[in-house]
């Protein structure tokens, strides 16, 4: 079990292990509501159809630029736990270079329980939002200069 999240970035390894450390769902709950009150406002002008994520019920945008060759991401949610689970993967991602966030895999959430929590459809919403991000930072790196 360790072994997934010792091959986790640093910032994503420590958010699984909160979750870990939070037993009973409500708990997970309450720690994903936390993480989208932390996020920061993200600009209406972003809100364009490129960046809103395809497949998800919830209205959910996603922004990323460079900054240093590493990623950093913006994003919006308009329902709480869907925003809760767009944080965790913008606190978890952001400052890591393009191929790092490109060669993660979506396992890292069943180490979290939030997989036997989420009804199919945010299940399906965060792997939407994870490949989106993915999506993404691979069009960061294509735009770098050779």
């Amino acid at each position: 079990m360790s072994s997934i999240i010792d091959s986790l970035p640093p910032a994503l390894a420590k958010i699984v292990q909160r979750f870990q450390r939070a037993s009973d769902p409500k708990r997970r709950y309450e720690q994903l509501i936390w993480y989208a009150q932390k996020m920061k406002d993200f600009p209406e002008t972003s809100k364009l159809p490129e960046n809103k994520v395809p497949g998800c019920v919830s209205q959910v945008y996603i922004t990323a630029a460079l900054d240093d060759g590493k990623v950093v991401y913006q994003g919006e949610s308009d329902s709480q736990l869907t925003k809760g689970l767009l944080a965790l993967l913008v606190e978890g991602l952001n400052g890591l270079t393009p191929t790092e966030i490109v060669e993660l895999t979506p396992d890292f959430i069943q180490e979290t329980g939030l997989n036997v929590s989420l009804t199919p459809s945010r299940a399906n919403g965060f792997y939407n939002i994870f490949k989106t991000m993915q999506k993404k930072a691979l069009e960061c790196k294509l735009d770098l200069p050779s």
